[in-house]
Parts: structure tokens; sequence; C-alpha cells
């Protein structure tokens, strides 16, 4: 995050106040980053806004621009103006559609996780970051490459996000449950399968120094774990990943982050390892 040195801050007219752009000025007042808004909108008629919120962040000393545009969809939009203006972070806040859909992202959202080249934060609640606690979801059981340059990553992120906001950085990393079919005697009980995994994590907490307090290393799926512990610790902000698993085209977010998401109550900073990002980057150079 400190070597981010631009960042898109996606205005939406409609909403007065921007947390969007709250959480931007935040991290920009410490690492420096430029802010570039943008309005997507067909009319581009929101220049008298945009005028007034450039003065006030000039008047603040950021480093600001401002930009209307359109081209096809919001998503589309989005990374055709962060390529253009080579931003390493993405902040957008999630507005739900109504009651019923309240906690679920919607369409917009999803396709803009999944086809952003960079890193993406997405803003769902109001709560101030400071003091706070900041969840950065991994999988410790998984320790190819892959996997490892991801969980760098997310720990990296989420160390960052934690002193800038002068908040506390806790790690969960889920287990599967013993499989009594299992071949391998050690996936059979629970007790030598959180050992093992707790073996795996002392080399990852030493690597990291992350103490045992901060480790959080739960049996089950970590689709129903993230959610619960970014509950249970009030976080502020959840950092999850994701992986390619069938190659480079299969570079769409997994079920996992999918149900986090739109479980969680904090803000999510969604993270892909540098091959997954020059890849979607290919790809919006080819349309």
């Amino acid at each position: 995050m400190q070597a981010i040195r631009s960042i898109l801050v996606v205005i939406e007219p409609e909403h007065s106040e921007s947390l969007a752009l709250k959480r931007a000025k935040l991290i920009a007042g410490v690492t420096q980053a430029h802010l570039h808004l943008l309005v997507c909108d067909r009319k581009h008629d929101h220049g008298g806004m945009l005028g007034v919120l450039k003065a006030a962040l000039l008047a603040d000393g950021y480093s600001v621009t401002t930009e209307q545009a359109w081209n096809e969809s919001l998503h589309e939009t989005i990374i055709d103006v962060q390529q253009a203006e080579g931003c390493g972070l993405v902040i957008k806040q999630h507005f739900p559609d109504s009651p019923l859909k309240k906690a679920l992202l919607t369409p917009a959202d999803w396709k803009l996780l999944r086809h952003c080249p960079c890193p993406v934060l997405l803003v769902k609640t109001a709560h101030p970051w400071k003091d706070g606690v900041v969840l950065a979801a991994i999988d410790v059981g998984n320790t190819d490459l892959e996997h490892r340059h991801l969980h760098n990553i997310i720990i990296d992120h989420g160390y960052d996000i934690a002193s800038l906001a002068k908040a506390r950085l806790h790690v969960i990393s889920a287990h599967p449950s013993p499989m009594l079919s299992s071949a391998d005697p050690t996936f059979q009980l629970s007790e030598t399968i959180e050992a093992r995994y707790r073996e795996q994590c002392r080399a990852f907490q030493a690597e990291f120094d992350i103490d045992d307090q901060h480790l959080h290393i739960e049996e089950g799926p970590a689709d129903v774990l993230i959610p619960f512990m970014a509950h249970k610790l009030r976080a502020v902000v959840t950092v999850i990943g994701t992986v390619a698993r069938s190659g480079l085209s299969g570079a769409l977010i997994g079920n996992t982050a999918e149900v986090v998401l739109d479980a969680v109550e904090s803000d999510v900073l969604v993270l892909k390892p540098q091959e997954i990002e020059d890849h979607l980057e290919e790809v919006v150079a080819r349309h």
C-alpha cells in the first residue's frame, strides 16, 4: 500500500457524503498518493460538484484531479480510467439495492472485483478505521508458490492498513474438518489436522511476526468462519485474496470470496497475485 502512487476514487453524485473519499483521504494522508476522482456518467453534468470537492482537497494539501467518463458499463468505465491513469488502488462505496438485498453486492461491484487489474477497496460501512481491527484471511494449509505469494501480499497490505489507521492486525486461517475416508491418517483426526496447521503456522508466524493472540486457526469452511471472526472481532477492514484455480483464464473470484464479501459487515480489500493482475491488464488492453 505504501507503494501506491495514485488512487482512483469512484464518486457517486447522488450520495452527498462519500465514504470512498473519506477512506482515500486517510490512505493518501499517510502515503502521499495522488487522488483521481471519477464520476461515471454519460451526461457529464457533475463538473460543479467535482470542482467543489477538488478545491476543498487542494486546500487540505492533497494532490487531486477529476474526471467524468462513461464507457458501456460502470465497471468497464472504472477499469478504463484506472488503466489510463495508472492507479494502483480503486476505492468504491457499496450501495445496497434494497433492504432485501442489503448485504448482497450489486452486479457492477462483482464485475469490478473480478476484472479490475489492481486492488479494490469496497467500502461497506461508515465505521471509522482508527483503533479498530484489520482481519487478514489466508490459507496457511496451501503452501504452493501462488498461495505463498498471495499470503505475502495480504499480510503486507493488512499491516499497512493497520499502521496508517492505528488499528490492530489479526489473521484468520480456516482448516478442513476431519475426513474419516481420507487415506492419510493425519486428515482423520481433528487434533492431528490442527497440530499440522499449527506447525505450518509457526513458520508463517515467524516470517510475518504474528503472535498467537492475533492468529485465529479455526476448523470449518472459510466462507462461514471469516464473516464469523470479522463479526466477533468487529473488524473494520477484511483483507482477502483470490487465486486463479485453473490457469489464468480462471482468474475469477472463487465461491469462498464471493460468499465472504456479501457476508462481512466491514470494508473489504480484495487482492490478486501479480500474474493475475498482469493477465487482466492484457485482457483490458485487447478490448
